[in-house]
């Protein structure tokens, strides 16, 4: 059942970029950078964060 709703959602996935890509026709590339851009600021700043917080728990366990 779960592969059936994964199956699903990625079909629903694939209408909509294909929707997607009708609509904005050749400006197409440009929209299709600036999303991937702004998905890659956010896992990087996401990780940034991470790392950040694992050496602030890590430098506080040594002082103690």
């Amino acid at each position: 059942m779960m592969r059936l709703l994964s199956f699903a959602g990625l079909g629903l996935v694939l209408t909509v970029a294909l929707l997607f890509a009708v609509f904005v026709g050749d400006q197409g590339p440009w929209y299709f950078a600036w999303v991937i851009g702004t998905v890659m600021i956010v896992l990087i700043s996401g990780a940034g964060a991470i790392l950040l917080d694992a050496q602030q728990e890590q430098t506080s366990f040594e002082e103690i």
